[in-house]
This record gives C-alpha cells, structure tokens and sequence, in this order.
C-alpha cells in the first residue's frame, strides 16, 4: 500500500473534513484550518436532491421539511467545530432552492407572488404548518481553542515521583 506525503499548503482530506494551512486574513501569519471537504458537501447535496424527488408533491411540505431539516441538521453538527461558516451558508442557498423546486413542481401553474403568501407569510423562507426550513447560517461554528501546555498528560511527572520515594 503506498502512502503519499502531501505538503500541509496543498492540504489533505479526512473524514470529511478539508485540513490545510492558510494565511490569515489581513495578516502574516500561517493558521490550520478545517472546513468541510468539496466531496462531503456534494455528498449532502446529493442526498438533499434524493430526498426533495422521494418526497411526492401530493404530499404536504412538512413532511419534506421534516426529512430536509433532520439530514441538515445532523450533516451541520458533525462540520460544526470547523471553519464552515461559509460552507453553511452555500449550503443554505442550495437548501433553500431544493424547497422551492419542490414548491414549484407541486403547483406548476402558481406564480412566486402566490407560492410566498401561502407558504412564507409573505417573506421568502418556507415555513409548512409545523415546522419551518432549517437556517444554517444561524448554526454557530465552535472553533477549536489551541490549549498548548494546558492539555493534562496521563504520565506522572517525573519530579512528583521522586519527592514520593
């Protein structure tokens, strides 16, 4: 099995998950980031596009919200912890479009103006009778904090065992 060295610059995925070195912006400095992979994010768009064609347009959106928001919402929590704010909110562009192509298969003939005042209230996100579309850009990331020394080791320190003995 060859294994490949791949520089930290070109960056490396796992898991997921996207691992590479960027500056920060407005600065110098060199920082790790990690960020939802190209190849877990078509993955998700993937699944959000079975869904939205599995889900009959006889049916009533709550059921295609139900089953959008709970894929959403685990895929989020997973890719939480990283810098995926942006991802979060290209993904809630898509979300939001998969919705209303559902909206538009289910009543060809209605127009924008009618699908918004029976299934926005008027304003532009979906909402059915029970639940609401999910907004991921209101999902807050938690960024790791670089805790250094800080970190506790399972050794015994080396100066505790002799004042012991």
């Amino acid at each position: 099995m060859a294994r490949d060295i791949t520089h930290i610059d070109e960056g490396l995925d796992f898991l997921g998950w996207r691992i590479q070195r960027h500056r920060k912006r407005g600065t110098r400095q060199y920082h790790i980031y990690t960020y939802p992979s190209k190849k877990a994010v078509l993955a998700v768009q993937r699944k959000l596009k079975t869904i939205r064609r599995a889900v009959e347009p006889n049916q009533p959106l709550d059921d295609l919200l139900r089953r959008v928001n709970a894929t959403t919402r685990g895929w989020c929590g997973y890719f939480r912890p990283g810098a995926s704010s942006a991802t979060f909110a290209y993904l809630n562009h898509y979300l939001w479009q998969t919705v209303w192509r559902w909206l538009r298969r289910k009543h060809r003939k209605a127009t924008w103006k009618q699908l918004r005042h029976r299934y926005c209230g008027g304003g532009w996100w979906p909402a059915g009778e029970h639940r609401d579309l999910i907004d991921l850009e209101k999902i807050g990331t938690s960024r790791y904090r670089y805790r250094g020394a800080n970190i506790p080791t399972p050794w015994p320190d080396k100066d505790e065992e002799n004042r012991a003995a």
